[in-house]
């Protein structure tokens, strides 16, 4: 049985949101793991119902909630545990958009850029949940508008990236990108990427577009194998609007995605605007500058840095 969490739940208790990977043997250990020692604490964990039914969790369990996988699940939480990969927390930032819920990501993943935790961090991260140890960073999202004429047909979002595409892989798409209002350029494409800072480390990266630390407020452009001589990425004011029309000319169709997981089909003609949206507020545990997370995550090479304060001791004949 699932409840609707906006109608039911007591504000006053502590409620915190579980999303799980559970197609890894992995990520149900953990989150067994987290549903009993943060019932232990008196905190009640909420689950979606199609992932409790994975864990073998049931609703009348002690300090055990199980509802509908929709857009209120989140609510009168303090939070959401996201055990999985990067793929995970997108789905989650899904769940908790409207209720603007912080995310707290347990890394399962590959490279991980958005989670905060690791597995063998499960105690630390269970103690800092419990004694509420936690900040958060406000990220940078982009709100999506499609539109058929004056007709608007889809309105989403993205954390990392919104990215128009060609449909067909053996023709390109005609595409005129705009900013604030005004034509930047044509291009015959494979397609056009718009990230935000959190995104500049995802599709982005793989297009050629900069790196962007998180703090910095920006939009990203990044063309897919576009045929022209200008076709290098930019980076835009947070509050410009990007646009990019469809050609009505284009024989084919194109298709937009965003966070790799919702898609839209555009027509030609079809015009996809972009625009700052309401934050996406990740948990942070520890104060690692992101130079540290990128070299951990990219496993870049560091071999020979002796850092300003050994530099100054050698300077001061120390060495």
């Amino acid at each position: 049985m699932t409840t609707d969490p906006a109608v039911t739940a007591d504000v006053a208790v502590r409620r915190v949101l579980l999303v799980a990977n559970t197609t890894r043997d992995q990520a149900c250990e953990i989150a067994r793991a987290f549903v009993k020692s943060l019932s232990a604490h008196g905190i009640v964990v909420r689950l979606l119902a199609a992932e409790a039914a994975d864990l073998g969790l049931r609703p009348d369990e002690s300090r055990i909630e199980v509802v509908a996988d929709d857009g209120s699940a989140a609510v009168h939480c303090e939070l959401a545990v996201v055990i999985g990969g990067d793929g995970t927390i997108l789905r989650a930032a899904e769940i908790t958009h409207r209720s603007g819920t912080p995310l707290l990501g347990v890394n399962l993943g590959h490279v991980g850029f958005l989670a905060e935790a690791e597995p063998d961090d499960v105690e630390h991260t269970i103690e800092a949940i419990v004694d509420r140890r936690w900040t958060t960073e406000e990220r940078l999202t982009v709100d999506v508008t499609v539109l058929q004429g004056a007709e608007v047909v889809a309105n989403t979002f993205a954390l990392n990236e919104a990215s128009v595409e060609k449909a067909a892989r053996e023709r390109m798409l005609e595409l005129v990108v705009e900013v604030d209002g005004r034509p930047l350029s044509r291009w015959g494409a494979d397609g056009v990427v718009c990230a935000t800072p959190t995104g500049s480390t995802a599709y982005n990266f793989s297009a050629g577009g900069p790196v962007v630390w998180p703090v910095v407020e920006a939009l990203l452009i990044v063309p897919l194998s576009a045929h022209a001589l200008f076709a290098r990425p930019m980076v835009v004011a947070p509050s410009s609007v990007i646009a990019v029309e469809v050609m009505s000319t284009n024989e084919g169709a194109g298709v937009l995605w965003c966070d790799g997981r919702r898609t839209v089909d555009l027509p030609p003609g079809a015009r996809i605007e972009v625009r700052r949206g309401a934050p996406v507020p990740l948990v942070r545990l520890h104060d690692s500058p992101f130079t540290d997370r990128l070299v951990a995550k990219f496993g870049l090479s560091v071999e020979g840095w002796r850092g300003a304060a050994e530099r100054r001791m050698r300077e001061n004949g120390n060495d």
